[in-house]
């Protein structure tokens, strides 16, 4: 009795064992690759699967996130023989768990050594200067050459990204000489700019000044000028009117009584301010006799109104 229940027990022992043995807990974003007696079976997806103990074997386990891998830095040799080193950061994800466990012995090393290969070649074709400010396009050639070789391991380039470019020592010298010469000439051309600016805008002033001044002296002079014009023809127009009305009021035997008046106070009054003037005058004749000589100047001007009077046949 006792020894059956020993062999029982050791038959439920084995069928635990066996039992456990023949479960496999796959996490999400995991898989597993079967075999049966050395030979694929099938994959595992996320889950409980039942597998047959002694028989099958879980030979590879995938993780199927995206994994970020580094590349080692390398050095890579320019179009222009410059010596630089480039390391970066491989970002690959599995697809297909049997093609990543039979295509390759090592996936992950093949995309690595792969990743290095192409970026070695693609920044021979490139200059120095080129490399440096392509690093974008020089992470799209990666991927896309990548992307076609990784099919058939069962993997999938999301991205690569270069992390670093690091030229020689004395690269990195004569790039900052040269930075700082054209610097120094972007300064200076800015500098002979603004004095060239500079300069034509105090010309375009003393310019303009100049035109204005001109052109305010010329308002001025014609303004001075019609001033001038208008002064002299309303001084002839009064005049005009004043000897008018003289002449008028001369028709009057009491106006030319006045007129003649009128002269000899006129002519007392300038030969007195000639008198004033003048240590030496020369006198006439006839100085005496002021009737005579306002009876001259009346006759003067009857016959300058008879040479003036329009005739009357015409």
């Amino acid at each position: 009795m006792s020894a059956a229940i020993i062999v029982f027990v050791i038959l439920a022992g084995l069928s635990l064992l066996i039992a456990v043995r023949g479960i496999r807990v796959v996490p999400q974003q995991h898989a597993f690759v079967l075999e049966r007696l050395g030979r694929f079976q099938r994959t595992l997806g996320p889950g409980l699967n039942i597998i047959i103990p002694m028989i099958d074997k879980v030979a590879y386990m995938f993780d199927l996130r995206e994994t970020p891998i580094d590349v080692q830095k390398q050095v890579c040799i320019t179009k222009d023989n410059t010596q630089i080193a480039i390391d970066g950061v491989l970002y690959l994800q599995i697809t297909d768990p049997k093609a990543a466990a039979y295509g390759t012995t090592n996936p992950t090393a093949s995309m690595i050594q792969l990743a290095q290969t192409i970026l070695r070649a693609d920044v021979g074709k490139r200059a120095l200067d080129e490399v440096l400010s392509s690093r974008a396009e020089l992470n799209t050639a990666v991927v896309q050459e990548l992307d076609r070789a990784a099919v058939t391991w069962g993997l999938k380039v999301l991205r690569y990204e270069i992390r670093d470019i690091t030229p020689p020592a004395d690269v990195i010298r004569a790039m900052e000489l040269q930075i700082t010469a054209e610097r120094e000439k972007r300064a200076t051309i800015a500098t002979s700019e603004g004095s060239k600016q500079q300069a034509i805008n105090v010309s375009e002033g003393e310019r303009q000044q100049a035109i204005n001044r001109a052109d305010g002296n010329q308002q001025a002079q014609i303004l001075r000028a019609q001033g001038e014009a208008q002064a002299i023809l309303m001084v002839a127009k009064a005049t005009a009117e004043s000897l008018k009305l003289v002449g008028e009021s001369l028709k009057e035997e009491s106006a030319r009584e006045a007129m003649a008046m009128r002269v000899a106070e006129s002519f007392i009054a300038q030969w007195g301010a000639i008198a004033k003037e003048s240590n030496v005058m020369i006198v006439p004749a006839d100085m005496g006799d002021l009737s005579k000589m306002v009876g001259t100047a009346f006759r003067i001007m009857d016959g300058v109104k008879t040479t003036i009077a329009p005739d009357p046949k015409v």
